[in-house]
C-alpha cells in the first residue's frame, strides 16, 4: 500500500472523482481516498501513473512517506485553520460595513453620510466594491470551482462560486440599469443581491473554519500518540553521555534513562533495575518490572531506578511507531457503509446544477421575476452540501481509531471497526485467551517407568516443541534435574502431538484421541485421564514402542475477567462460543467455570477455521485468539481479534490487535464498534435528510403551502453548518466510556476482599499446582500461586475464613501464614 497527499479537494464529489480516476489506471488493485485527511491509499501501479491520473482529474498528488504520514494531518490542519481565520476576519470587517449599508440603511433606515443618502447609484456602487473585495479575499472558491468545470469535474466550490457570481452578476446588471435611468430610484436598491454574493462566501468560510477546528479535534489522538516519543535521548558514545535528538539514535546505541524520563526508543535493559509505566501503550496502569534483559518501549515512563539500555528498534519501527501507523492507516481507510455516500457524491454536483437551473426556469414562468427566480436557483446551489456526505464516515472512523488506541485496541482498517460493531457471535480460543496460557505440571502417572526416567523421555521429546504444554513439561523436568536423551527425526504433528526417535525407538507424545489411534491405553490410565479431565486438567500421553507408558497432566489458570466478560457479552446480546484442541471433559470443566454454554473440543487449527466459517452463516463472527495457533481461524472470521502484550501488533492474521491482555478490552472493542457504527449511521442520515429537506426548501417548493422561502444568505449559513454538525456528532464518541479506566475494575467488583498467604516449602510448579488445587477446593476461591515468590493471592468469599485456608495448606505439607 502506498500513500499520497491529495491537494485541491473540497468535497465528497472531489474525493469520488479522484478515486474513480485512480481506479481506472492499469494495475491498480484498490484505491481509497479520504476527504478528512486529504490522503489516498493505493495498491498497485507505479507512482508516476497514479500522480498523472490525479492531475488529469484536476487535483494534485504527492507521495506521503511514513515519517510525514501522521504529522502531515496535524500540520496541514493547523496551516488551513490559520489561513481560514485570516480570511474570515478580513471578510467580517467588510461584511459588517456592507450589511450596514445594504440592509441597515436601505431596509431599516440606519443613518449614512448625506452625500450617500441622496445618491442611490453611490450606495449601489459602494455595495459593489465591498462585495467584490470580499469575493477577492475568498477567491479560492472561484478558482477551484472554475478548475473543476474546466476538468469536467464540478464540485462544491463550483456550486458556491456559481451562486455567488449569479448574485453579483444580476446585481451589477441592476446597477447599470440604474445608471441609464434618467431618474434612478431608491427602489432599485431592493433588487440588489450584493450582500448575498458576499455573505455566501463569508458564511461558507465560517463553516470551513468550524469544520477545520472540529476536524483538528478528531486527529488529537494521533497527535497525542506522536507526542509520547521524547524529543531528546541520553546516549553513551565514545565513553561519554551525550544529549542528542531521539531521531538520531541508531540500533545498537546504549542510552540511559533516569527516573521520571521516557524511553527514547525500543530496547533492552543491560544495567539496572526499575519499574516502568506502560499505560500509554497497553492501557495497563500497573507498573512493569524491568531487570537485566527486559524489553523497554518508546514513550513509556521509567518510574524508579536508573537504567542503561541497548537500542533495538528506532524511528517508525518502534512499537509506538507501529501503533501510530496502524491508527493513521485505519483512519485513512474506508468502511463498506461509506459506499452509498460515495455513489451519491459522484453524481451529486451535476444533479444539483441541473436542479438549480430547472428551479430558475420554473420560477421565471411562474413568478415572471428574474430576480426572484435567480434567488431560488442560487439558494439551491448554495444549500446543497456534498461535504456532509463525504465526512459522515471518515470523521467517525478517525475518532474511533483514536479512542481505541487509548484504550489498548488497534483497529487495522475502517472495515474492522464497522464489522466489530455488527458482531453477533464472539468465538474464543481457550488456552492463552480465556486462560492465562501459563501451564504447570500437576500430576504424573506412569505404568512401568520410575518417575525421573519417565520425565527424561518426555523431556527428550518435548525439548524441541514450542507448544505451551511442552514448555511446562520441559520446565518441570529440568527443575527435577532430569537430562534429555538424544532425539532424532523430530516431527510436530499439528493438532495431535510430536514424535521422534530416542535410542532407536519410536516415541510419541500427544493427546488422548491421538494416542488411542496408535496404541491401546491401559484401563488405569483411562481412569486417571477421566478423573483429571473432569478437574479441568489437560493430559498428555507418552507412547514408547507402541505401548502407552504414562501421562502427565497440566493445569492452566482461568483469567480473572473471563466469567465477567461472558456475562457482559450476554447483556450485549453477543453469543459466546469456546473452541479448543483439548479433550471434551477438560473443555467442559473450563466452560462451566466461566459460564460458556456452547463449546467445541478436540479441534485442530483447520477444524477451528471450519467452525468459524460455519458459525459466520448465523451472523457476524469475531474470533478472539492469541494470533499464533489460531491464525487460520482469525483469518476466516469476519473480525479477527488477537490478544497481544504490546509487541504483537505485527500479527497479520488479525483485524484488531489488543495491546494488553485484559479481556475487558474485547468488550470495549465491541462497544466502541457499535458506537462508531451508530455515529456513522446518524451522520449519513443527517447528510441525506439535510439535502433532501434543504434543496426543496431552497427551491421554493413550500412557498405556496406554508409561505416558506429561503434567502441565499441563510442557505449558505445552513450549508456551512451541516458539515460542522456531522463532525461534532462524531466527536460525541469522546464523551462515552468504552474501555474501563481501572485495569482491574471488573475483577475488583467481584473480589472485594483479597488475601495474601505466605507459604514456605513450595519448590516447583508441581508444588504450586498442588497448593492452588487445595485452595480452590473451597467454594468461590480463585487463587494465584507462585512458588518463586512463595505467595498465594486469593479472594476471600463469604463463608470461608482465612484460618481454614491456612490450615488446608499446612495439612498439604507446607508452612503457611497470613501475609501483610
Amino acid at each position: 500500500m502506498e500513500k499520497y497527499k491529495i491537494t485541491g479537494m473540497s468535497c465528497a464529489a472531489c474525493s469520488a472523482r479522484v478515486e474513480k480516476a485512480v481506479k481506472s489506471v492499469d494495475g491498480v488493485r484498490s484505491c481509497s481516498v479520504n476527504l478528512l485527511t486529504a490522503s489516498m491509499t493505493v495498491e498497485g501501479a507505479d507512482e508516476k501513473s497514479i500522480i498523472e491520473a490525479v492531475e488529469r482529474a484536476g487535483y494534485g498528488a504527492a507521495p506521503l512517506s511514513k515519517k510525514e504520514d501522521a504529522k502531515a494531518i496535524e500540520e496541514e490542519g493547523a496551516l488551513e485553520r490559520k489561513k481560514l481565520i485570516r480570511r474570515l476576519v478580513s471578510s467580517l470587517i467588510l461584511l459588517i460595513i456592507l450589511m450596514y449599508v445594504s440592509m441597515g440603511h436601505v431596509m431599516w433606515g440606519f443613518p449614512l453620510p448625506d452625500f450617500l443618502t441622496e445618491n442611490a447609484i453611490a450606495i449601489a456602487l459602494l455595495q459593489l466594491v465591498l462585495s467584490a473585495a470580499v469575493m477577492i479575499i475568498n477567491r479560492s472558491f472561484y478558482i477551484n470551482g472554475a478548475r473543476g468545470v474546466i476538468k469536467g469535474a464540478p464540485n462544491m466550490d463550483t456550486l458556491v462560486a456559481l451562486g455567488s457570481l449569479a448574485s453579483f452578476g444580476y446585481s451589477t446588471f441592476i446597477v447599470f440599469k440604474m445608471a441609464f435611468d434618467s431618474m434612478p430610484s431608491h427602489a432599485y436598491l431592493h433588487e440588489l443581491y450584493f450582500e448575498s454574493a458576499a455573505m455566501i462566501v463569508g458564511f461558507i468560510t465560517l463553516g470551513k473554519l468550524l469544520e477545520a477546528i472540529a476536524k483538528g479535534k478528531t486527529t488529537s489522538a494521533i497527535k497525542s500518540l506522536i507526542e509520547l516519543a521524547p524529543k531528546l535521548a541520553h546516549v553513551v558514545r565514545d565513553g561519554e553521555e551525550k544529549l542528542i535528538p531521539s531521531n538520531e539514535v541508531v540500533v545498537g546505541d546504549v542510552f540511559t534513562v533516569r527516573p521520571g524520563e521516557s524511553f527514547a526508543v525500543d530496547g533492552e535493559v543491560i544495567l539496572g533495575e526499575s519499574l516502568a509505566n506502560e499505560a500509554s501503550l497497553t492501557g495497563e496502569s500497573i507498573p512493569c518490572e524491568k531487570t537485566l534483559g527486559s524489553k523497554v518501549f518508546q514513550g513509556t515512563v521509567n518510574l524508579s531506578g536508573y537504567l542503561e539500555c541497548r537500542a533495538l528498534k528506532v524511528g517508525e519501527d518502534t512499537v509506538l511507531g507501529e501503533v501510530v501507523k496502524t491508527v493513521t492507516d485505519a483512519a485513512a481507510s474506508k468502511a463498506p457503509i461509506a459506499k452509498l455516500a460515495d455513489r451519491v457524491a459522484g453524481i451529486f454536483v451535476p444533479v444539483v446544477l441541473g436542479l438549480a437551473f430547472l428551479t430558475t426556469l420554473i420560477w421565471i414562468f411562474v413568478n415572471n421575476s428574474l430576480g426572484y427566480a435567480l434567488a431560488r436557483g442560487i439558494s439551491v446551489l448554495v444549500i446543497s452540501c456534498p461535504c456532509a456526505l463525504g465526512l459522515a464516515t471518515p470523521v467517525a472512523i478517525m475518532v474511533s481509531s483514536g479512542i481505541a488506541a487509548r484504550g489498548g485496541a488497534l483497529f487495522k482498517t475502517a472495515t474492522a471497526i464497522e464489522l466489530t460493531g455488527k458482531v453477533k457471535i464472539a468465538i474464543f480460543d481457550k488456552t492463552g485467551t480465556l486462560t492465562k496460557g501459563e501451564l504447570s505440571v500437576t500430576d504424573i502417572v506412569t505404568e512401568e517407568f520410575p518417575e525421573n526416567e519417565f520425565l527424561s523421555l518426555f523431556l527428550s521429546l518435548e525439548a524441541k516443541s514450542e507448544h505451551p504444554i511442552a514448555k511446562a513439561i520441559v520446565s518441570y523436568a529440568e527443575e527435577k534435574g532430569c537430562k534429555a536423551l538424544q532425539a532424532e527425526n523430530f516431527e510436530a504433528l499439528a493438532g495431535h502431538g510430536v514424535k521422534a526417535l530416542v535410542d532407536g525407538e519410536k516415541i510419541y507424545s500427544g493427546s488422548y484421541k491421538f494416542t488411542r489411534s496408535i496404541a491401546k491405553i491401559p484401563a488405569r490410565l483411562e481412569e486417571e485421564y477421566s478423573r483429571l479431565s473432569s478437574e479441568g486438567k489437560t493430559a498428555v500421553f507418552l507412547t514408547l514402542a507402541e505401548k502407552v507408558a504414562g501421562l502427565i497432566a497440566c493445569e492452566d489458570s482461568i483469567r480473572e475477567e473471563a466469567a465477567s466478560l461472558v456475562k457482559t457479552l450476554s447483556k450485549m446480546g453477543i453469543r459466546a462460543v469456546m473452541l479448543s484442541g483439548d479433550n471434551e471433559k477438560c473443555v467442559r470443566a473450563i466452560a462451566n467455570k466461566i459460564g460458556i454454554t456452547e463449546y467445541y473440543a478436540e479441534m485442530l487449527p483447520t477444524d477451528k477455521a471450519e467452525k468459524v466459517k460455519k458459525l459466520s452463516q448465523e451472523g457476524t463472527v469475531a474470533m478472539v485468539g492469541d494470533g499464533i495457533n489460531d491464525a487460520p481461524a482469525l483469518a476466516t472470521a469476519d473480525v479477527g481479534i488477537a490478544i497481544g502484550s504490546g509487541t504483537d501488533i505485527a500479527i497479520e492474521s488479525a483485524d484488531v490487535v489488543l495491546m494488553n491482555e485484559r479481556l475487558s478490552t474485547v468488550a470495549g472493542a465491541f462497544r466502541l464498534g457499535r458506537g462508531a457504527l451508530l455515529s456513522i449511521k446518524e451522520n449519513l442520515f443527517w447528510a441525506f435528510f439535510y439535502n433532501c429537506l434543504g434543496i426543496p426548501l431552497a427551491a421554493g417548493a413550500f412557498v405556496s403551502l406554508f409561505g416558506w422561502e429561503l434567502n441565499p444568505m441563510f442557505a449558505a449559513l445552513a450549508m456551512s453548518l451541516s458539515s460542522f454538525t456531522v463532525v461534532m456528532n462524531a466527536l460525541r464518541l469522546n464523551l462515552k466510556k468504552f474501555f474501563p479506566k481501572d485495569n482491574n475494575k471488573e475483577n475488583k467488583k467481584e473480589n472485594n476482599d483479597m488475601l495474601t498467604l505466605k507459604i514456605r516449602g513450595m519448590m516447583c510448579p508441581h508444588c504450586e499446582a498442588r497448593v492452588k488445587s487445595v485452595l480452590e477446593a473451597f467454594p468461590g476461591v480463585s487463587a494465584e500461586v507462585s512458588h518463586k515468590k512463595g505467595t498465594a493471592k486469593l479472594n476471600l468469599p463469604e463463608g470461608v475464613s482465612a484460618d481454614e485456608l491456612v490450615k488446608a495448606v499446612i495439612d498439604a505439607g507446607y508452612k503457611c501464614e497470613i501475609g501483610k
